[in-house]
């Protein structure tokens, strides 16, 4: 949040402050979670065998 949203939204000023950014937060932990899973369910690497 920018200094100036504070002035326009106090009250979610005092609550980012005192329980912190939790849509932040969450954010980045979707982003975490998604870049692993792309890392994990990465298939490119697999070879193609003939049947």
């Amino acid at each position: 949040m920018s200094p100036a949203d504070s002035a326009d939204a106090p009250i979610y000023a005092d609550l980012v402050e005192e329980r912190g950014d939790v849509p932040t937060e969450v954010r980045e932990a979707a982003e975490e979670a998604l870049r692993e899973a792309e890392r994990v369910l990465d298939f490119s690497t697999l070879e193609v065998s003939a049947a």
